[in-house]
């Protein structure tokens, strides 16, 4: 066969699988619309019994989520560090991680305060504090408390706790701890068993995305049937507005405009991170979506394994837009209520406050409304305003939770865009190589 036959084959067969692909993608995509459509319906329909079924396949997905999530950060992470010993460029991968996230985060909480004073929402009737539900009812400790839970006492506990954080402390000990060690059969050994590890976990994620659409389902009428019963209330809408407005303009505004100033398709790249934003939303976890999350950014949008199984456990952890957002505007909100005088100093010095509590938060259920709750106490701010806050923000949580998730997103697909073409092959090569 001459070359040139050869090329034309090749060709035909690239053209193939493209659309091949493009027919998955558009399959897979009426699939989470459907589901979200269907699990609407049955959550109107109010049948007592069907919920019952729903609630039981929702909290099967949460918990596989969950199952998943705490071994994939870890051996993502231990892998990725374990390389750094060999000439690896992890540390420029770090790097450009650590900017994108601190910058997305500061202009997130940035954006919280400009609408916070914009809005300026007014302040609760004091009869309606002496009613609300006590929040720091079981919560103990402090924000400092908070920070020394993240050390762990034995190696299996912040497996068995699901405390992401000690989990990455661990990780990150044993990964530069292998990428110390001097080459041998020992070392050569422990890295197979881990790549094996992870390879297998992978395997694991992608039967369980074949089935997301059931559980998309079940998440949708489990929130429908929350709505109808009552559980999410109104009421404080100027907060409530004024922190679910920062959000979405965080996500469809700001993000987009730095995805495109970085030279990517906006559009692309959350088409393509589709089914770990739909996770998000509806399972409030963006630790228990990163299984997901690394699997859209690799097969949708070729993100390296290299890039994305570092990046994204790493901001998982760390880059909380949503979070960096409530704790802002929720802690000045609370200190206003309490007659605390708010001034440019105390504004200023809250973006950064927001941003560092933010990269300090868990990415799990409500850990945002538990750290800031925390955090107030610890400043000696009445907290009595979150019991009047908490029955919303389970709508807060969740559009938190996606925000969190795409901004992850959008700082893998950056540093990927970034570094391809300038670290060395054997290094950072695209997905058809890897």
């Amino acid at each position: 066969m001459t070359s040139t036959s050869q090329n034309r084959v090749n060709s035909e067969a690239k053209q193939a699988i493209a659309k091949i692909s493009a027919r998955k993608r558009a399959i897979t995509a009426f699939l989470y619309i459907g589901g979200l459509v269907l699990g609407a319906l049955l959550g109107l329909i109010g049948n007592e019994e069907l919920n019952i079924v729903l609630n039981f396949i929702a909290t099967v997905f949460t918990r596989l989520f969950s199952f998943i999530a705490v071994p994939v950060i870890a051996v993502s992470l231990i892998n990725t560090l374990a390389k750094l010993n060999h000439g690896s460029n992890g540390g420029t991968i770090f790097t450009h991680t650590i900017f994108y996230t601190f910058l997305t985060t500061i202009v997130a909480a940035t954006v919280g305060l400009s609408l916070f004073l914009i809005f300026a929402p007014s302040n609760v009737p004091q009869e309606m504090l002496g009613v609300a539900a006590d929040p720091s009812a079981g919560i103990t400790t402090s924000y400092y408390d908070h920070l020394i839970n993240i050390i762990p006492n034995n190696f299996l506990q912040p497996f068995v706790s699901g405390n992401v954080l000690s989990i990455l402390l661990v990780a990150a000990a044993v990964g530069l701890g292998l990428a110390s060690m001097p080459t041998s059969e020992t070392r050569t050994a422990l890295v197979k068993v881990l790549v094996g590890l992870q390879d297998l976990l992978f395997i694991l994620i992608h039967w369980l995305i074949t089935i997301l659409p059931i559980g998309i389902v079940a998440f949708t009428a489990q929130l429908v049937a929350q709505i109808e019963a009552g559980v999410i209330l109104g009421g404080l809408a100027t907060y409530f507005g004024t922190v679910i407005s920062s959000n979405l303009l965080q996500m469809f505004i700001f993000l987009p405009i730095l995805l495109f100033i970085r030279g990517l398709n906006p559009l692309k790249v959350a088409k393509g991170m589709l089914p770990a934003l739909m996770v998000a939303l509806f399972s409030k976890s963006s630790a228990g979506t990163l299984p997901v999350t690394i699997a859209s950014a690799e097969d949708n949008l070729n993100v390296d394994k290299r890039i994305s199984r570092f990046v994204l456990p790493i901001c998982t952890t760390i880059n909380m837009n949503g979070c960096a957002a409530f704790i802002l505007i929720t802690s000045l909100y609370l200190m206003q209520n309490s007659g605390i005088d708010l001034n440019f100093g105390t504004y200023f010095a809250w973006i950064f406050i927001a941003t560092f509590a933010a990269v300090g938060n868990a990415g799990v259920p409500m850990g945002c409304f538990f750290l800031t709750l925390s955090l107030m106490s610890s400043m000696n701010v009445p907290v009595a305003l979150m019991g009047v806050i908490l029955p919303i923000y389970a709508v807060i949580d969740m559009i938190e939770t996606c925000l969190n998730v795409w901004s992850d997103s959008c700082v893998a697909n950056i540093v990927n865009y970034e570094l391809k073409d300038k670290l060395p092959k054997e290094e950072i090569s695209s997905k058809e190589n890897a």
